[in-house]
């Protein structure tokens, strides 16, 4: 066991118990430096790389501080989609094995009564999306004023203008001595200075990626025009052991290039922010079982996908910094292996190279030869 990290070595026995079967051998970065912080009722801004187990950081303390013989909810977990919510929730609900805890999600779309009555079973924890966490507010059938913590999962998309004053709100019901845990894996200036007008005397973490789990994504691209990019894709997909999200810049592109590898004879999955939710999930479900290899989506669609041991994400349009930080780390999650493929024109090589040089990445070019890609 990690008797090294305090917090564990103090942690009520159902969480000892959960991380032993877990397999972990030691906590990441940003786990062993906000642990001891949210323990301490402190509001905390942390930023930190996806894939560096950002949920399990807030998610042990504060299953670690519930008081399972309360009858109210006492913390708050929001998040911008229903996909990330029901990620949380079933992270929440792996880890609380043992104890009495109990905990509920609620999101949006989904049956009102239905969650109205899962409200009445009292759950400790409530994993939900801001609009329809503040209607049950609104409703008067979650009370917050017993609220102790709020976590704000992905901030930086929380506080968005769509979702800014439905936040306020919801923090506002809460009594002002609540914590609030904020993390993001991007967190830019502004963000950040919202965050702190919302937050009581935070504590402010970046943590960067380690060497060691930095070093295990390659970052590779490959030059060639514009109208070749979807001949690229399509010779990728026939690449052993492909499996790729691909990214493209928006829905009409999303069309597009769907379209041509469709004529091509490339079998793919689409994932668009439109799309119904039980469709979302088994186009998700069939490209996790390898049915097909390529999974064509947008930045909107795809935050917050946790595809385990996914090996490639394509960038077949060149995001800005945050969207290739994003984007990227969907692939090498918590230390696995994984490849970064970005399609760029000659034009759009120098913007890569100039963002990769800021990001501190190291890119490798490579060429698509018989049938493999071989270094340039």
């Amino acid at each position: 066991m990690t008797q090294t990290w305090p917090f564990l070595h103090n942690a009520k026995t159902f969480i000892k118990e959960n991380w032993e079967t877990s397999g972990f051998t030691k906590p990441t970065a940003v786990q062993e430096q906000t642990a001891e912080l949210i323990m301490e009722g402190k509001d905390v801004i942390a930023e930190s790389p996806t894939g560096t187990g950002k949920t399990l950081a807030y998610a042990l303390p504060v299953l670690e501080r519930i008081q399972p013989e309360q009858k109210h909810a006492q913390a708050v977990i929001l998040a911008p989609s229903r996909e990330l919510v029901m990620q949380i929730f079933q992270v929440i609900q792996d880890w609380k094995s043992g104890s009495e805890l109990r905990a509920a999600s609620i999101i949006g779309g989904a049956n009102v009564k239905k969650q109205v009555e899962k409200l009445k079973k009292h759950p400790h924890i409530i994993v939900g999306t801001p609009g329809r966490v503040s209607e049950l507010i609104k409703m008067k059938k979650l009370k917050m004023h017993e609220v102790k913590t709020i976590v704000l999962d992905e901030a930086d998309q929380l506080i968005l203008p769509e979702h800014r004053e439905t936040m306020k709100q919801i923090i506002k019901t809460t009594l002002k001595d609540r914590q609030l845990l904020c993390f993001s894996a991007t967190l830019k200036q502004e963000t950040e200075q919202v965050l702190r007008e919302m937050t009581q005397e935070p504590e402010v973490l970046k943590v960067e990626r380690s060497q060691h789990d930095a070093g295990k994504v390659k970052h590779q691209y490959l030059v060639c025009d514009q109208r070749d990019k979807v001949k690229l894709l399509q010779k990728l997909s026939r690449l052993q052991g492909m499996q790729a999200l691909v990214f493209v810049r928006d829905i009409g592109n999303l069309s597009v290039y769907a379209e041509k590898l469709a004529y091509h004879h490339v079998d793919l999955g689409i994932l668009h922010s439109e799309a119904k939710k039980m469709e979302r999930a088994k186009i998700l479900a069939a490209f996790e079982n390898g049915e097909f290899p390529l999974l064509l989506a947008t930045d909107i669609a795809a935050r917050g996908l946790d595809i385990e041991n996914l090996p490639y994400v394509i960038h077949a349009d060149i995001p800005d910094e945050d969207g290739y930080i994003h984007r990227s780390g969907r692939t090498g999650r918590a230390g696995k292996e994984g490849t970064v493929i970005s399609l760029v024109t000659p034009m759009e090589e120098s913007k890569l190279k100039k963002m990769a040089k800021r990001l501190g990445l190291t890119l490798q070019q490579v060429v698509y030869a018989k049938g493999q890609l071989a270094d340039k």
